[in-house]
Parts: C-alpha cells; sequence; structure tokens
C-alpha cells in the first residue's frame, strides 16, 4: 500500500467532514437565533450545536491538521518554498481562526448573550465556501 496515497486519502476525509461543519454551523445558528423567543427549538437547536461541533467539527479539523502535517513530512519540508503551500496554509489557518470563532459564538447563544443577527450568520456562512473554492484552485492548479 502507498503510503503517501493513505494519508492524503484521510486527510480528504477529515477536510471533507471539517468543511461539512463549517457550512452546516452558521446555518444552525440562523435558526437558532430566528426562533430565540421558542425555547422548545432553542434547546435542539443547541444539542445539534454542540454534537456538531464537538463530535464531528472540532476532531475533524485535529485530523485534518494532524494528516496534513505528514504529508508534509513525506513530502518533504521543502514545499514550504513554494507560494502555493504558503497560501493554502494561511487559509487554512484562517479556516481554523473561524472555526474556534463559530465555537465562541456557540458559546454565546447558549449563555443566550449572543449579540449578532441572522443576517451575520448568514454573511459569515459564506466564508468557508470562498475559502475552500480558492484551496481546491491553489493545490490542483498550484498557479504560484
Amino acid at each position: 500500500m502507498n503510503t503517501y496515497l493513505l494519508f492524503k486519502s484521510l486527510h480528504l476525509i477529515s477536510v471533507v467532514s471539517w468543511m461539512a461543519g463549517l457550512l452546516y454551523l452558521p446555518r444552525i445558528f440562523v435558526y437558532h437565533v430566528e426562533n430565540i423567543e421558542k425555547k422548545q427549538a432553542t434547546d435542539i437547536f443547541e444539542v445539534m450545536e454542540r454534537k456538531l461541533y464537538n463530535y464531528i467539527m472540532r476532531p475533524a479539523m485535529i485530523l485534518t491538521w494532524l494528516f496534513g502535517i505528514v504529508l508534509i513530512y513525506l513530502n518533504g519540508l521543502e514545499i514550504f518554498s513554494q507560494m502555493w503551500m504558503q497560501l493554502k496554509l494561511f487559509l487554512v489557518i484562517l479556516l481554523s481562526i473561524f472555526h474556534e470563532h463559530l465555537g465562541k459564538c456557540m458559546i454565546s447563544l447558549k449563555n443566550n448573550t449572543n449579540k449578532k443577527s441572522a443576517k451575520y450568520f448568514r454573511i459569515i456562512n459564506e466564508i468557508p465556501t470562498a475559502t475552500l473554492i480558492f484551496v481546491i484552485f491553489l493545490v490542483i492548479f498550484k498557479p504560484i
């Protein structure tokens, strides 16, 4: 079995799982904010948010980083000299910061201290999509 392809596959599976959460959690926040007066609904959203964040997103993010680091090691550290890789890593760091921001939003919704609107969550819901598209083109075409 090819070790590199094994870790590349595991990396991609982790990325897909992490991205699914990054794309879905802000949408749940929209529904949560729009139904803030309905205790029964918000209780359900809080469970959904917590399980998605803690059981899918966080492990997927950690595995994405872990398998990505293994791939860098297998490729050799000289891959860092390539501008597309530097930009990709920068974007993944931004996605990781975005991930943590969503965690803070989840806590503020649970504690009823949220000040953000449904429109805010609709807008930030586009961040992972745009980033994903950019990263895919970077990795496939390596334009820089």
